[in-house]
């Protein structure tokens, strides 16, 4: 008996209610959904929400979520300032599970793989997914179990900060993380910084932060850490007459960014988090310009 492929991929909705049973019948004895054929069967993607709250996700990234089964959710890994899961889930239409970083790195595979395996499922993250290597990590993971995977991007630090500063993108060496002083001594960013500065580049400093306990190293704290680095390696890398560049609170409307030396920066008022800073290399003409114009440095800093 030929089966017409109407009774699996017609839609279903303007049928009379009998001939709706009927069909609905016929697809659960195949076992059979289009829903989630055509969200593929065993998925699981990755979307991220940008930097200050729920709206940063993109268009793409929302239809998804609205279409997957489960729908999980990080937040140690970076801190969005002005998140709120209320507005998320209304966005959504569904509840969003949100998982610590024990449990995404210890026991991903009860809480996200074994739905991923039989439902669509997505996990947003802060930022743009894989800059941090916990996503990295969970990606690999699945696809070892058979889990196709997907990436839906959005705004992350390391994509902004040319943008916010006018330095220019292919300009960046490493991207370094200043540690905690209880969390480590390592001067392993000050030696980043200077060889970035040795090239010519410029540096990202990403400061540390530990959501679940809700701290989160400021700019003033990053830059003394830096210059006690100096002290003691004495490259004259990272002086108090060094130029930098403080950013606060990227992507939010009352995002603080400005250049000056650090001893000028150490004692400006950057208010709430999350913040970040700016070593500059060699710079451009045009990237002096931006500094003076988009982060109010006093012109008198590139005076020779």
């Amino acid at each position: 008996m030929k089966i017409s492929n109407n009774l699996f991929f017609g839609p279903i909705d303007n049928l009379n209610s009998q001939s709706f049973f009927q069909i609905l019948i016929i697809r659960l004895i195949f076992c059979y959904d289009p829903l989630l054929k055509e969200n593929n069967l065993t998925n699981l993607t990755l979307i991220g929400l940008g930097l200050h709250d729920e709206n940063g996700i993109s268009l793409q990234g929302l239809e998804k979520a609205k279409r997957a089964t489960y729908v999980f959710a990080e937040f140690y890994t970076n801190y969005m300032p002005a998140i709120k899961i209320s507005n998320l889930e209304k966005l959504i239409g569904k509840q969003v599970k949100i998982l610590s970083r024990k449990e995404v790195e210890d026991h991903a595979q009860e809480k996200i793989l074994i739905h991923a395996k039989k439902y669509p499922c997505v996990f947003l993250t802060p930022g743009d997914p894989n800059i941090a290597t916990t996503h990295i990590d969970l990606r690999l993971r699945a696809e070892k179990e058979g889990i196709r995977t997907s990436i839906i991007h959005s705004a992350s630090i390391s994509s902004a900060i040319a943008g916010a500063t006018g330095l220019q993108n292919y300009k960046f060496g490493r991207t370094v993380t200043i540690p905690f002083k209880s969390t480590s001594i390592s001067e392993i960013p000050y030696e980043n910084i200077f060889e970035n500065k040795s090239r010519g580049l410029h540096t990202l400093a990403l400061l540390d932060i530990n959501s679940e306990s809700h701290l989160f190293m400021s700019i003033p704290e990053g830059l003394t850490i830096i210059i006690e680095m100096e002290e003691r390696l004495r490259k004259r890398c990272t002086t108090k007459n060094t130029l930098a560049i403080g950013v606060a609170r990227l992507g939010s409307p009352d995002a603080s960014v400005k250049a000056g030396t650090i001893e000028n920066l150490q004692r400006f008022n950057w208010g709430d988090p999350p913040h970040c800073i700016a070593f500059p290399g060699k710079l451009h003409f045009m990237e002096i310009e931006a500094l003076k114009i988009l982060c109010k440095a006093d012109p008198e800093l590139f005076e020779i």
